[in-house]
Order: structure tokens, then C-alpha cells, then sequence
């Protein structure tokens, strides 16, 4: 299992495993996926919940005690594997069966089998696809936040992970993707999976690019996936008047780039929060995180959505610290990095 002991320290830890009761499977890991924005929080040590005390029934930080402190153990959540053993009287799963699901990065988990049946990957589809699952919500999320509509221009800031599934998502949606990133091998990916155009946020105002490929209007709507401030000032700049921009990055810097007096004032813009652990009121009663996986795992099938292309680096579960390592000092050099627990 790896735990953070502290800050930028990541170590592997050993742990007791059981065997599943009635009801319950034992998952062998494959692959874990680690998160180049949630997880890196917890890896720097700038996540609020271990600075700050989350009240979860008046949905407020707090001072006080923060809601976790470390050791963090197992934290992540992108991970498939394969049915190991079954409890006393499940019948309806078969060892072999490759699950994808939540678990962290730990090498076994005990699921429930009624769970591990709505999380089977389907026939054919490679395990290291079901790293994406959770990720790739977080994209359909966004892209279902976005409401776009066919032969608009989407603006995808941040061509990370989730940024290069949104993009292909919004593709999907019927809309003309313009990816946007300052790491020209995330930008070379983004338009491999369908971008239309690219951005060099590293060497051109991004919202001047987008006004010139929009004949001076702007995006028709435009997904911050960035976790910047400065890029979230930027995607508000580059949207037309009177639009939306959908904020999915999880910002960790402080907002000193983030000018509302300007172009977000004098354009009226809509500013969206998208994130994973619920979906807009309007969709609730007919989407669910549940079926936002299933969806992007379905994509997969069905050869619409590519995702095994952005997996840069697999490296064994003993050498987590190096992979956490990468993330951190070395972005421009990875997109997915995967731990094998094999």
C-alpha cells in the first residue's frame, strides 16, 4: 500500500489482507492510476483538508482540526484489477473478472460483490482502460456542465488527463475543440484525439488565439481544467459575451491573476463549479458518478473515446516515489502515469 508519511515523502507499507465474507470479492490490483491534480495536493501538502477542518453539514472549511492529518494511506482513486477469491455464497462473479473501482493504491481490496457487478470491464477492452473511469467522469462532468451544443466552439483549457478526454468529449458533443496548454507533447496528443486546434499558452496570449480562430467572437463556451488561477483568468478572456466557462481544475495557488473587474465583468460571463462528487440539479434525477464512469468505460468499447494514448509512464508500485517525483517536477515530461501492481 503507498502512504504519504508527509509532505513530498511516499513510502510502500505493508497491511493485513483478509479473506472476502459472504458478499464480498477479493480484487487483486493490475494498475493504478495516480491523479496529477488530487493527488498531488495531498503529495505537497496544499489539499485543504489536511490544513483545514471540512463541516459537512454546513459545507464549510473551518479552523480546527484538519479533517485528515498523515500518514495519508491509499489515497487514489483510479484502479482496476482482477476477482481473486469470493466470499461464502457469491456465485454471480467468476476469478478473472477484471473490475475497475475506488480503492487506492493498495495491491488487494475487498469490494462488495453487488458493487463489483456494476464495475465489470466488458469483454475485450484492455484493464489499463479502467484506470480512466474516475478521471474520465470528472471530464464528462465538465463536458456535461459545458451544455454544448453542435457547431460551437469549446475552448479546453489544460490538456492534462481530464483535459484530453474532455476535449474529446466536446468533440463528440457535435462541438469545434480548441485545446489550450503550455506542454507541446499534451498539445500534439490533443490534436491526435481530435482537437481542431492548439494553443501554445506558453508563447501566445491564449484568449487572443481564440478571438483570432473565432473571427474576434470567442469560445462558445470554454472548460478550465487547469487548477490555475491565471489560466482561469485567461479562459474567461478568451470566452465570447455572454457565455460560460465551466471551472473543473482543483486551484491550489491564490487568485491574484484572477482579475473579475475586467473581461468577466464587461462580458457577463457565467462562471460554473464542476466537481465529481455530484452532478448539476438538472441532470441528478438521470446521471449519476456511477453512470458517468460506465459511460466513459462504454466510449472505450465502443472505440469512441481514446485513452490508453495518454498513459506516458508505467512504473512498478515500488517505485511510487519516483512516479509522485515526476508529477511534481517534471509535468511537461508525463500525462498518465500508472503504477503496476503485478
Amino acid at each position: 500500500m503507498i502512504s504519504f508519511r508527509a509532505p513530498h515523502d511516499v513510502v510502500l507499507v505493508d497491511y493485513e489482507e483478509r479473506l472476502p465474507a459472504a458478499g464480498e470479492v477479493l480484487v487483486r490490483t493490475l494498475y493504478s492510476g495516480i491523479s496529477a491534480g488530487t493527488e498531488l495536493t495531498a503529495y505537497r501538502g496544499t489539499n485543504p483538508y489536511v490544513t483545514k477542518h471540512w463541516d459537512n453539514e454546513r459545507r464549510l472549511f473551518v479552523e480546527g482540526t484538519p479533517t485528515f492529518s498523515y500518514p495519508l494511506d491509499a489515497w487514489g482513486y483510479e484502479q482496476v484489477g482482477a476477482v481473486a477469491a469470493v466470499g461464502e455464497g457469491t456465485t454471480t462473479r467468476r476469478r478473472g473478472d477484471i473490475v475497475w473501482g475506488i480503492w487506492g493504491h493498495r495491491s488487494s481490496a475487498i469490494v462488495a460483490d453487488d458493487h463489483v457487478a456494476q464495475h465489470l470491464l466488458p469483454e475485450g477492452v484492455p484493464p489499463m482502460c479502467g484506470v480512466f473511469a474516475r478521471i474520465g467522469a470528472v471530464a464528462l462532468n465538465a463536458v456535461l456542465d459545458a451544455d454544448i451544443h453542435v457547431g460551437e466552439v469549446v475552448a479546453v483549457f489544460g490538456q492534462g488527463v481530464p483535459g484530453l478526454i474532455a476535449s474529446q468529449l466536446a468533440r463528440l458533443n457535435g462541438g469545434t475543440v480548441v485545446a489550450v496548454d503550455r506542454i507541446p507533447r499534451r498539445l500534439e496528443l490533443a490534436r491526435a484525439v481530435g482537437a481542431t486546434t492548439v494553443i501554445d499558452a506558453g508563447t501566445t496570449s491564449a484568449a487572443s488565439a481564440v478571438k483570432d480562430v473565432t473571427g474576434g467572437r470567442g469560445a462558445d463556451v470554454v472548460i478550465e481544467l487547469t487548477g490555475s488561477a491565471g489560466a482561469l483568468h485567461e479562459a474567461i478572456r478568451s470566452a465570447a459575451y455572454a457565455s460560460r466557462v465551466v471551472v473543473a481544475g482543483f486551484s491550489q495557488d491564490g487568485a491574484n491573476a484572477l482579475r473579475l473587474g475586467e473581461e468577466f465583468h464587461l462580458n457577463r460571463i457565467e462562471l460554473v463549479s464542476s466537481q465529481i462528487s455530484h452532478v448539476a440539479p438538472r441532470f441528478s434525477h438521470r446521471w449519476s458518478p456511477e453512470r458517468l464512469e460506465r459511460t466513459v468505460i462504454e466510449l472505450c468499447a465502443e472505440g469512441r473515446l481514446e485513452l490508453e494514448a495518454l498513459v506516458t509512464h508505467v512504473l512498478p508500485a515500488n517505485r511510487a516515489a519516483d512516479a509522485f517525483r515526476l508529477l511534481d517536477e517534471r509535468p511537461e515530461e508525463a500525462v498518465q502515469v500508472v503504477l503496476d501492481f503485478t
